[in-house]
């Protein structure tokens, strides 16, 4: 059989293009990557052979080699893994058949560090041999099989697969290197590199030169290692290593846990926000292993999907090693492990918090909007999520908590108002503040979309009720005006005038149907009209997303709320009982209602009808011509 040659997926030749012009700081970085590939694939090999002995044979010694040819400038990765056959190698390094694959490439910016950590999240590090290599074989036999297969490339848009002969399972690795990257050739610069990036790696990583192997590295889990004997260094090449990501890790958490279960974390929050994170999967990326063996990295029971930005490992010391899939689902041991791990990550995000305000911060523009799920999802843990929320607010630039609010509620202030938008921008322009604003009451923005869900499922925080500003029942006379309020509120341009309630009638008879009631405001200053949901009603920002969603076909009626201290409701009311002024102010209503809605953010019913009025009243408006 013939070699047969393929192009690369688009994306695959875009990556290859980034790598080509030195994304990588570091170019040693490549062997890292290389070398926890074959890691990985030695761990798969050897938990599918837990269940097939048969695919391990008698060669169960797992270990990376590493070799070199000076003369020929080829350096060889090579493992006794799990190993692949012709269909895997095409689409593994030929193409990115992984969901999220359209989320990456949209993120790629040109920014090369940026585009760096988001290559290694992807899981596509194998590329990174292009910086060093002209051309890149990789010869590989699936265990199990007997065929083996070449792939080649020099990384320039093709590569070929072809039959081949390879002695025993696994993959070997041989980069063509350049000539001006010969120190990839030397022993002592690959156990340097080996000793830097992959000491933690639980097999031998060995350096084969004359038929002898030198063991590079500790090859000892970093996991079983007392803490006092790991440095900051260790940690961040293994965060590097479970992540393959290259940024700092903003949080390490390494314990054992000891008594009826027995385990052992070694877990990471990221220092910068992973690209899938909002993958409808919502996917932790948390591996599973039992007494050192590697079982799953798809474990959804491990940990809850409000804690999917946590990267590393659990190893559990009970659970069986051929424990199945099926047996994972509905585990015991599993369930207890779960609850445990998820309040030791949210303690130590509550200590985190109350030690510097400022790293906290950090997290949460990164992490916050996906630990606000939990306070949807898990009713076990919301106490102890409630004081790890942080809010922007009418009251600050900064990040609030909830003891903050209920610290400066105002006198006769009886709920936490909130409003929720599409965007911070949106929500803080909104007319609905403008008497929160008045009276000095804080408002919390929110622009999350779990935030309509979550403040229905928390209710109140310490007896308050949460409160959206854009209901109905909003009753601000209670508390009390903002020093200088009051009486600016007593002058006469502030008085409503004596016949709101005529115009709020002929308004009512304009308008019809298409608004549920009519009524003054207390919560509007400066706008004339705005509209809010009745009391019993879905607030408005929840009912559009959910219509976006498909998820309801209509939406209630809104209630508008008039303002009458507003100067243009003052002058329309002046015109009640002159000469046509009912077909007039008509008019103006539904000018209203259509200026509230464009507030609102939603699409006007009928755009030419409001086009006409406005054209119409403009024209009133106007001085006759000389």
């Amino acid at each position: 059989m013939s070699a047969e040659k393929r192009s690369f997926q688009a994306e695959v030749s875009r990556l290859l293009d980034i790598v080509a012009h030195s994304l990588y700081s570091e170019k040693e970085i490549f062997l890292r990557e290389l070398i926890s590939n074959a890691s990985d694939a030695c761990d798969r090999l050897r938990y599918a052979a837990l269940t097939q002995p048969e695919l391990a044979g008698d060669d169960t010694n797992y270990r990376v080699v590493l070799s070199s040819d000076k003369k020929a400038r080829q350096l060889t990765v090579a493992d006794n893994g799990i190993g692949m056959n012709h269909d895997e190698l095409v689409e593994n390094l030929g193409t990115i058949a992984r969901s999220g694959t359209a989320a990456f490439m949209q993120n790629l910016s040109g920014d090369q560090r940026k585009d760096m950590a988001l290559i290694g999240q992807f899981g596509v590090g194998f590329y990174s041999a292009f910086m060093v290599a002209e051309k890149v074989e990789v010869l590989s036999r699936k265990a199990g099989e007997t065929a083996a297969w070449r792939w080649v490339s020099e990384g320039k848009g093709e590569f070929t697969v072809e039959p081949a002969e390879k002695e025993g399972r696994g993959t070997e690795i041989t980069l063509h290197l350049r000539p001006e990257e010969d120190e990839f050739l030397e022993r002592f610069r690959l156990q340097q590199i080996v000793r830097k990036y992959s000491d933690h790696i639980a097999l031998p990583i060995a350096f084969r030169e004359s038929g002898k192997e030198e063991t590079l590295n500790t090859a000892r889990a970093l996991w079983t290692r007392p803490r006092s004997e790991i440095t900051a260094e260790q940690y961040k090449e293994f965060y590097h290593h479970v992540a393959h990501s290259f940024d700092e890790p903003w949080l390490t958490l390494h314990n054992r846990a000891e008594g009826k279960i027995e385990y052992t974390n070694l877990l990471f929050i990221p220092g910068a926000k992973p690209f899938d994170l909002f993958d409808p999967q919502r996917k932790h990326r948390v591996k599973l292993y039992v007494r050192r063996v590697f079982i799953t990295d798809d474990c959804p029971e491990l940990l809850p999907a409000y804690l999917r930005f946590l990267r590393g490992i659990v190893d559990s010391e009970d659970l069986p090693l051929n424990v199945s899939r099926e047996m994972l689902q509905n585990n015991p041991i599993l369930a207890r492990m779960r609850g445990q791990l998820t309040k030791r990550v949210l303690g130590e995000l509550a200590k985190k918090a109350g030690e510097s305000a400022e790293e906290y911060a950090k997290f949460w523009e990164n992490f916050g909007a996906v630990l606000k799920e939990g306070l949807y999802e898990d009713h076990e843990q919301q106490e102890a999520l409630l004081p790890l929320m942080r809010f922007r607010s009418t009251a600050s630039d900064g990040l609030v908590s909830f003891e903050d609010y209920l610290g400066r509620m105002k006198a006769g202030q009886d709920a936490i108002y909130y409003i929720t938008g599409d965007s911070l921008e949106a929500v803080k322009k909104s007319p609905q503040l403008e008497g929160f604003r008045a009276r000095g009451v804080e408002v919390l923005l929110l622009s999350d979309p779990i935030d309509e869900f979550w403040v229905l499922a928390v209710g109140k925080v310490k007896d308050k009720a949460l409160k959206s500003v854009t209901r109905g029942g909003a009753d601000l006379s209670k508390i009390a005006p903002a020093e200088g309020e009051a009486a600016a509120a007593e002058g006469d341009d502030k008085k409503a005038p004596a016949n709101i309630a005529s115009l709020i009638a002929i308004f009512k008879l304009a308008l019809g149907e298409a608004v549920k009631d009519i009524r003054t405001s207390d919560r509007l200053t400066d706008s004339a009209v705005c509209l809010v949901a009745d009391e019993g009603d879905r607030d408005m920002h929840l009912e559009r997303l959910l219509k976006a969603h498909r998820q309801i076909d209509t939406t209630a009626k809104r209630i508008l709320e008039i303002n009458p201290r507003h100067a243009l409701v003052k002058r329309l009311a002046a015109l009640i009982g002159q000469d046509g002024a009912s077909d007039q102010l008509g008019d103006f209503a539904w000018l209203l209602l259509d200026q509230a809605r464009i507030l609102e953010g939603e699409a006007l019913p009928d755009p030419s009808a409001f086009a006409r009025r406005m054209s119409v009243l403009l024209e009133k408006g106007l001085p006759a011509a000389a």
